[in-house]
This record gives C-alpha cells, sequence and structure tokens, in this order.
C-alpha cells in the first residue's frame, strides 16, 4: 500500500510517496508538465541536472483527491492518477482520455542497477524523437541507446550516434504526449521491439527520474521542453549563412584564395572553417608557424572581405611538458583521472593526451579563458569537434573519475554530458572575450538542453543519396527533440559526390538552419563550383535563394528562440495524426519554418511522388495551385527541388547580397500568398551581431492577411531597433488581376512584373537543352509605398 501527501517545497507543487521498499515524488513544472522520480530502497536523491533550467512551479493547479482506487492528482491542462495497490502512474487529459499508462505488472522497476519504466502500447501508437537517430520517422518496433560515440561514416540504421537526447513524443488516437528521461547514463528506449506488449525506457544506473509532458500537440509540447531544458540564444546573423569548410584547408593562401573565389564568382558566403592543419601537431589552441606564419593578418583580411573565420577545438591535450595547456592543467588537477588520481591518457590526434574534466567548475573556467585568448586573433567562432570524447580504439574505462560540479561521477554517467559541458564553457571563453557580442560554438556531441550552448551538425555522412535523405529526417527528428539549430555535411563527408548528388543536396541544404558545405581529406573540393559550370550555376541559385530569404529565415530564428519551435520542422509536428505523414515515400518531407514546404528527391530522379497537408499550395517557381490533403507527382530536374509554399504565407525578402553582413537594398519585400481565413507572420530585425536585443534593440512587425477581404495589415513597429527599410514592395501571389489598390484608405497605384526565385540554367549544349518554362512567374501584380513606422493597411 502507498501513502501519498504533499511535498514541502515549493509548497503546492509536489507530492511525496512511501512505497514498500523505496519513495517516489511527482512534481509540477507547468499545468500538463509532471516530474515522476522514482528511488529504490530509500530517499529520492538530490542529484543536479545538465539538462534542466526551469524550477518547480507553484502555480500549475494541481489538486490531490483520494479515492477508494487510489489518489487524483489534477490539473487544468493534465490528470495523473496513481493506484493504491502499487505505483502506477495513468496520465489523462482533462476531459479523461487516457494518453499514457504504466504497464499494471512492472511499472518502475529494476534488474540489479538498471532502472525501467515499462509503458502500456496504445493501439497504433507511433513514437518520434530522441534526437540525432538514423532509421524511420516513426520509431514503433525499434530499440534504441543512447551513448556518445564517434559514428564516423555511419549507416542507414547506426546507433548509438554522437550525441544523446532522451526525449520523444508518443502519438495515438488519444492525443499526444512526451517523455524526458532525465538521466545521463547509458539509456534504452524500447518502442515495442521484440513485444506487443509494452514500451519501456531504462538507465544503467540512477534513479528513475522523467518528465511527462501532456500539452496537446507537438508544438505545445515543443514549448514546454524548451521552457524545461532552456531556449536557443539568437545566434549571429553571420552563422546563418552559407559556410564552406574541409579537412583541410592549408596553407593561409589556399584559405584566402577560396574565399576570394566566392567573392569573384558571386556566391554569397559568410564563414570559412580551418580544420586540424592549422595547428601544430594538432594541439589545440596553437598555429602552425608553416602553414599559418600571419593567421591575423589573414584574419583581418578575410573581415574585410565580409568573411568570418571559425577554428576547430578538440578536446585532446597533449601531453608535452612545454605546452601550456599540459602544464597549467597537470598543476591545477584539471584533467580526467583514475580512481587512483592517475591522469587518464589515451591517443587522439596529437598522439598521446590527457583529456580535461569539463564537469569540474576550474576546468570550464580555464577552458573559456584559453578560447577567449586563441579567439583575440580575430576568430569568429570555435567548432567542437571529437568531444563524445572520441579517442583510438574507442572505449574508455568506465571507472574513470569526473567532477560533476562537486558531486563525483564514473565515465558511465558523465560521458553522455562531456560534450555539453565542453560547448559551454566554449561559449563562456567566446563570451568572455567579447561580453556584448553573441558567441557561435558548433558541436558534435551533447546531451538534452545543447541548443543553450551550440549548433549542432550530424557529424560525418557519406557522400550517397542515402545519406541525403537521412541527413534531411535526422534534422527535422533533431527539431522535435528541442534542437532547432542543425545541419549535416552538404555533399557528405565520406567520400566523393558526383554532380548530380551535390547540387541536389545544396539546394536541400539551402532549407537548413546550418548550411555548410563540408568533406574530409583525400576527396575532391567540395566549393560550389569543384563540380563543373552547371553544379555551380545550380549551387548559386539556391545560395542566392538563401541570402534573399534572410528576412524570413531571420525572423523564424527568432520563433525557434522564443518558442523552441526548429526550422526543420518534421510534418509530424502539424499534422501528428495524418498517417501518409510517416509513410516511406513521405517521411522525408518537411515544413522550412510555418510557410515553405520541401519535398527531397534523390540526385537522377525526374519525377517524384509526394504528398501535400491540407490547404492550398503554391509551387515555388511558377505559382502553380495543387491541393492539400491529397498526393501528388512532381516533375523534379536536378536544378529544380520541389518546394511549395503554404496559401496564406507571407514571406519577407531583401536583395540580394554577398554575407550577411552586407547592407541590402532599402527595400523589404513581402512575397503574400492567397489562402483561407486569417493568417500571419511576425517579422523580426536586430542588428544580428549584438545582445542589444535584450534591451529592447530590436524591431518586429505582425503582418495580418485576411484573403477573402484581400486585405493586407502591416502593423505597428515593436522595439527601438531602427532598421535599414524605407520602402515596402508587396507581391501579391494568387489573387489574380489587382486593378485598385489603396493604402490606409487612400488611392495607390500597383503594376505586374515577370518574378523569378531562381535564375534558368545557362544553355551549356544547344543540341539537348530545353529552357525551363517553370522557373517564372509571369504578370505577378506589385505594390510599392513608403514603410513607416505604424499600422499600415494594404487593400487590393
Amino acid at each position: 500500500m502507498l501513502a501519498v501527501e504533499p511535498g514541502v517545497a515549493p509548497a503546492g507543487a509536489s507530492l511525496d510517496i512511501t512505497l514498500e521498499n523505496g519513495h517516489a515524488r511527482l512534481t509540477a513544472y507547468g499545468p500538463a508538465l509532471v516530474r515522476v522520480q522514482v528511488a529504490l530502497d530509500g530517499p529520492v536523491p538530490v542529484r543536479r541536472s545538465y539538462a534542466v533550467v526551469a524550477t518547480a512551479s507553484e502555480t500549475a493547479g494541481f489538486v490531490l483527491s483520494e479515492a477508494k482506487e487510489g489518489w487524483t492528482w489534477s490539473s487544468a491542462g493534465l490528470v495523473l492518477r496513481i493506484a493504491r495497490s502499487a505505483f502506477r502512474l495513468r496520465f489523462s487529459t482533462p476531459d479523461g482520455t487516457l494518453l499514457n499508462a504504466d504497464d499494471e505488472a512492472f511499472g518502475s522497476s529494476w534488474l540489479g542497477y538498471e532502472c525501467s519504466t515499462y509503458k502500456v502500447l496504445q493501439p497504433g501508437e507511433r513514437f518520434m524523437g530522441l534526437g540525432e537517430k538514423t532509421g524511420n520517422l516513426d520509431r514503433r518496433g525499434t530499440a534504441l541507446v543512447n551513448w556518445n560515440t564517434d559514428a564516423f561514416g555511419y549507416g542507414e540504421y547506426t546507433d548509438p550516434m554522437y550525441m544523446s537526447t532522451p526525449f520523444y513524443l508518443g502519438v495515438h488516437a488519444g492525443g499526444v504526449y512526451g517523455i524526458f528521461l532525465d538521466n545521463t547514463h547509458k539509456t534504452r528506449f524500447n518502442f515495442g521491439a521484440s513485444n506487443d506488449r509494452f514500451a519501456f525506457f531504462s538507465a544503467e544506473d540512477g534513479p528513475m527520474d522523467y518528465y511527462f509532458f501532456g500539452a496537446g500537440s507537438p508544438a505545445a509540447i515543443l514549448r514546454d521542453y524548451a521552457h524545461l531544458t532552456g531556449h536557443m540564444p539568437m545566434p549571429p546573423k553571420w552563422s546563418i549563412g552559407f559556410q564552406q569548410c574541409r579537412y583541410s584547408y592549408y596553407p593561409d593562401e589556399v584559405v584566402r584564395a577560396k574565399a576570394q573565389a566566392f567573392r569573384r564568382r558571386g556566391i554569397p558566403a559568410d564563414v570559412m572553417y580551418l580544420d586540424i592543419h592549422y595547428m601544430d601537431q594538432y594541439k589545440v589552441f596553437t598555429w602552425d608557424e608553416k602553414r599559418f606564419p600571419q593567421p591575423e593578418a589573414l584574419l583581418a583580411e578575410l573581415r574585410e572581405m565580409g568573411f568570418h573565420v571559425v577554428i576547430i577545438a578538440d578536446p585532446g591535450i597533449a601531453r608535452e611538458a612545454a605546452y601550456p595547456p599540459y602544464s597549467e592543467g597537470m598543476r591545477d588537477d584539471l584533467f580526467v583521472h583514475y580512481p587512483d588520481g592517475t591522469p587518464y591518457t589515451a591517443n587522439v590526434w596529437p598522439g598521446s593526451c590527457h583529456f580535461p574534466d569539463f564537469s569540474k567548475p576550474e576546468t570550464r573556467s580555464w577552458w573559456a579563458g584559453h578560447c577567449a585568448d586563441f579567439a583575440a586573433s580575430g576568430l569568429a567562432g570555435i567548432w567542437n569537434d571529437m568531444n563524445e570524447p572520441a579517442t583510438w580504439g574507442q572505449s574508455m574505462p568506465d571507472l574513470m573519475e569526473f567532477d560533476f560540479d562537486g558531486e563525483g561521477a564514473t565515465h558511465k554517467e558523465a560521458r553522455n554530458v562531456y560534450g555539453q559541458l565542453m560547448a559551454r564553457a566554449t561559449r563562456e571563453g567566446m563570451q568572455q572575450l567579447n561580453p556584448g557580442e553573441r558567441p557561435f560554438v558548433l558541436t558534435r556531441a551533447g546531451y538534452a538542453g545543447i541548443q543553450r550552448y551550440a549548433a549542432v551538425w550530424t557529424g560525418d555522412n557519406v557522400a550517397s543519396d542515402e545519406h541525403m535523405l537521412l541527413g534531411c529526417r535526422m534534422l527535422a527528428n533533431m527539431g522535435l527533440s528541442g534542437m532547432p539549430f542543425t545541419g549535416n555535411d552538404i555533399g557528405g563527408f565520406v567520400g566523393d559526390a558526383d554532380p548530380a548528388l551535390f547540387s541536389r543536396w545544396i539546394s536541400l541544404g539551402a532549407f537548413s538552419a546550418f548550411f555548410r558545405c563540408h568533406t574530409m581529406i583525400n576527396t575532391r573540393d567540395a566549393e560550389p563550383w569543384a563540380y563543373g559550370e552547371k553544379a555551380e550555376e545550380i549551387a548559386r541559385n539556391y545560395i542566392n535563394l538563401r541570402y534573399r530569404l534572410l528576412p524570413y529565415v531571420y525572423s523564424v530564428f527568432r520563433e525557434a528562440a522564443v518558442t523552441g519551435m526548429p526550422l526543420v520542422r518534421s510534418l509530424a509536428i502539424e499534422w501528428p495524426h495524418e498517417a501518409r505523414v510517416y509513410q516511406a515515400a513521405y517521411q522525408n518531407q518537411f515544413l522550412f519554418g510555418p510557410s515553405l514546404l520541401v519535398c527531397p528527391a534523390l540526385s537522377r530522379e525526374k519525377v517524384i511522388p509526394l504528398f501535400l497537408p491540407e490547404g492550398n499550395w503554391y509551387y515555388l517557381y511558377n505559382d502553380q495551385v495543387r491541393a492539400g490533403g491529397q498526393e501528388h507527382y512532381q516533375d523534379c530536374p536536378v536544378d529544380r527541388l520541389p518546394v511549395f509554399v503554404r496559401g496564406g504565407s507571407i514571406l519577407p525578402m531583401q536583395s540580394l547580397v554577398q554575407h550577411a553582413g552586407e547592407q541590402p537594398e532599402p527595400i523589404l519585400r513581402l512575397q503574400v500568398y492567397a489562402g483561407s481565413g486569417i493568417s500571419s507572420f511576425t517579422w523580426y530585425e536586430d542588428d544580428g551581431r549584438s545582445l542589444d536585443h535584450q534591451k529592447g534593440q530590436y524591431v518586429q512587425r505582425v503582418l495580418l492577411l485576411d484573403s477573402a477581404r484581400r486585405r493586407l495589415v502591416v502593423g505597428a513597429e515593436e522595439g527601438k531597433y531602427r532598421h535599414g527599410f524605407a520602402r515596402l514592395r508587396v507581391f501579391l501571389h494568387g489573387f489574380g488581376a489587382v486593378h485598385r489598390c489603396r493604402l490606409n484608405g487612400q488611392p495607390i497605384p500597383s503594376s505586374t512584373l515577370d518574378f523569378r526565385y531562381i535564375e534558368q540554367i545557362s544553355n551549356f549544349d544547344p543540341f539537348e537543352y530545353v529552357p525551363d518554362p517553370h522557373k517564372e512567374i509571369p504578370d505577378l501584380p506589385v505594390v510599392e509605398f513608403d514603410l513607416i513606422q505604424g499600422e499600415m493597411v494594404l487593400e487590393w
């Protein structure tokens, strides 16, 4: 029999439950967000979380009532029933619809040190999430492991991967829920693999500690998850532009020549990366003086060209007495060590290395200081790699000891947060160098909450069509798991892409949050012009489109920072109960922001099937309208990625620039698409680099479209930032001819033009080339007028 009583801290937010062989605690973090802790043979332990930043809520409104069968703890958003005979939980909506229930026989239980919670499989239940995972969108019937692993050249079903995000969504006819298991040991998630009775999640050691999300939709659950684990900060605007990398660009003349080639060829770009060959014998925080004799001068020259430089930084510290990071780490006891106090040694790029213990505050401070000192030469960002941590042999002994911020832990508990804490220390170093600037950190490894510190890329992928499509699913899945700023290596890191694969991949990359080309040593070059003239023109087209879309993309980044909604959005976020979203033919499709539906295709496919959700959809390139709720076929030549615009959308755009810091023309363009009902979009702008937006130095305008009344309301400016746009040019898609326009009640002229999002490819072969008639929107109505700070109402 159980004993249930209100918890003591904070008042009204928790229940303490005495079990026959342990204790449990339920804690409210919101009206539909509850923490469940279960401990065997003792009280619920107090253990720090590296993921959770929220605190328990005293205003969640949960009320306890008792009945013969047990207790009910309920709020306006969630009903939790606790069985009297044994600790078994049932989560329901306020109207009584079951969301999730413990298996009545097993519930939360232990096998030795391993703790597991068993959940009843609901009829037709689907599972999504767990962050950076391979495989299908729907994980029903699979079992997956969270254990940060250097997964070089991973396959379509490789597991585990570089990151651990033990958070998933369950979807069935009764609703949608989420579960986050906050345990940094190796964890396993079984979604009905090899059994038809239950799903379960387990951890090798530690208490059972999970959060249940009962909000009514995936979007609402993602908002609660961002509240719990932290929001992504606004990135520097240059970091959402195009980025070019290679393992490796050296010497300095090669880096300079590549940057000059971008500018000479008129291909926009913002970032050049330096991989491990910039270092002296691969030692972090050093320069190879032969390859880069004057790094500060090189970085200053690149800045003048509009380029930011990001360098790689691995955690392995070479064991050389004269090398300051080594001697300092030994002096101040900053390295991971064996139980007898001897620093742990393993081989990685510099040879024999020790490894910083980033779970120790002093180590994070020391690392941050080195990051700040090294970046002072003019570096704009730092890229954390090999931070699972990776070592040759890939098997760090589990008895290694970590500080864990004074609480102590072995490698078994510390590994999955190692990369996260390295990213945290790196970010703190960049903030230390430039306190008023937004830092940029990129990481390969991490844990839940990594969005607070870094962007994430999907590691060492392969140059293949299969990996290209797998990358789309992975990014969408990471978005479903609380990570908005993600991308993969365009063209593939391992192996050689051909021109068709690169062309298709870079068009897809233009619709990812993190937009970078990268390839490994002993492969062909991977710059946009390296695959021939046609591939270069295709790449230029889609990179140009990305830069013209920057006002839209940046506004969606703002939405991500505020709400937790990702940029790359699985269709399951908005249509979780639509079965076709999960079908193999359509599971790679995604929304880029709220408005653009991207339908990936293999590099040599000429026609693909696609599914358009409810509503009306405009083919991006020629405004052809397709009905939603249906399957269609679409031609997809390699120079034209199938992209559709949702009816009712408003896409803010600008003139083409060569990098994000270049001032565009003072004309903000709005692409307005006819839809049904009233739709909206919030345009957001700030200086793109400082933290002044946190002090009100931003501008945003709510744009409201009433398609039936042919009316666009441009809301009054909010915020103090003075942007550089003086005029507004409105393009009206799908409204037919426009004869009379009025702005705030006064007549205003309109015109028409032939409009293109991307350009025709040059006629390289006049005997075979046929001009594409599908890349132009003829006679598109346009209205242009002065942009004022107050509200403006356009009617046509």
